[in-house]
């Protein structure tokens, strides 16, 4: 990824996560954030990593809403982001943390097993 390109996801990243503080028109169920963002090298695409916590039906019905409001996000992309072109957003699921939660948990009982024998 260049410098540029780089550059361009951190100021959607922050836009999009402004966005979510500010809220949308449709509630975001759970708690939402933007994980990470990456952007096509020639802009025409982004692809946003949302991070959700809250049940399976939460995260089902955040995507839900980001995608139902992805073109008055893609709008303010391109107020705030000056591209010739503003790029289209797809969202993700993140479920990063969520897996490393697991993987210290799991560690964490094995280290209690390991101790007591």
């Amino acid at each position: 990824m260049s410098i540029r390109t780089a550059r361009v996801a951190d100021e959607i990243h922050k836009v999009l996560s402004e966005r979510l503080i500010r809220g949308l028109r449709d509630p975001v169920p759970g708690f939402v954030t933007v994980a990470r963002v990456e952007v096509t090298s020639d802009f025409s695409h982004a692809k946003v990593w949302v991070s959700v916590i809250g049940s399976d039906a939460d995260k089902a019905g955040a995507l839900e809403v980001l995608q139902h409001e992805r073109g008055a996000l893609r709008r303010e992309v391109g107020k705030k982001v000056r591209l010739r072109q503003t790029p289209e957003l797809s969202f993700v699921l993140d479920e990063s943390g969520e897996r490393a939660a697991r993987v210290w948990a799991l560690l964490d009982d094995e280290k209690r097993r390991g101790g007591a024998s």
